[in-house]
């Protein structure tokens, strides 16, 4: 069933225990305190969600129809998907003792997801929509403590080439954006991902890391009629940082 985000309810308690484990854990991320009820908690993540004025803000389950988002916000122009994961036991120590089940589980939703949402939601998408996927490097070279998750991404970024030949005939196209390490929730789950922030700055050309508006205007174009020649690419937001072969100075 869908619904609005007025019309929602949340066990959050059960989500937030799901994705971290801990609860306590995102409360800290969320409020910087722990010391918060869950009424409290409901409405620091509305505020959140509609701090950007969004129009509309839906919950799909699992199962969601096109049908019941078409009901709700008629057809749509593009679909940005972002969303991976792997188990945090997978992200380090070595890649070859990742276990089948957690290979399986990085694989299902940080790529095959692609592949479900755009079947799922293609019977409503505009002609000439886009859709655009986020990545990063770790798919193509050796990240630290990224592991099954450069993995996952390297197939990530295989899908969209090959649907981008499933998607011309339609006119539609698919790209995936590559971004340089930003402190997000997401990446707070990477061990020593400070480290990784620090590296990319001294490195990269710019000097510098992006920013989640630097990514933000990325989408932006290849979400538009700007970008309409251009599809099945992966698009680097990195400050130059993948054109690097060796660093000028260690």
């Amino acid at each position: 069933m869908l619904k609005t985000l007025d019309e929602i309810e949340i066990d959050f308690q059960k989500l937030f225990k799901w994705l971290f484990k801990e609860e306590k854990q995102l409360k800290a991320i969320l409020t910087k305190t722990e010391n918060i009820d869950e009424v409290q908690l409901k409405f620091k993540i509305k505020q959140i969600l509609t701090k950007k004025e969004y129009k509309t803000i839906i919950f799909l389950s699992h199962d969601f129809s096109a049908d019941e988002v078409k009901n709700k916000i008629g057809n749509i122009d593009f679909i940005v998907h972002s969303i991976a994961f792997a188990p945090k036991r997978a992200l380090s120590g070595k890649t070859i003792d990742t276990e089948k089940e957690d290979f399986l589980i990085a694989m299902n939703v940080s790529a095959y997801s692609l592949i479900g949402l755009t079947k799922r939601l293609l019977p409503i998408l505009n002609p000439n929509g886009s859709i655009v996927t986020l990545t990063y490097y770790g798919s193509e070279k050796f990240v630290p403590k990224y592991n099954i998750m450069g993995i996952a991404k390297a197939a990530l970024e295989s899908t969209v080439r090959y649907l981008a030949v499933d998607l011309g005939e339609q006119g539609i196209r698919i790209n995936g954006l590559s971004a340089g390490p930003i402190k997000t929730l997401a990446a707070s789950g990477i061990e020593d991902f400070k480290t990784l922030l620090k590296w990319n700055e001294k490195h990269s050309p710019l000097s510098r890391n992006v920013t989640i508006d630097d990514v933000g205007q990325s989408a932006v174009y290849l979400l538009s009629d700007m970008s309409r020649g251009v599809t099945g690419e992966i698009h680097y937001v990195d400050s130059g940082y993948n054109i690097i072969g060796m660093p000028k100075e260690i």
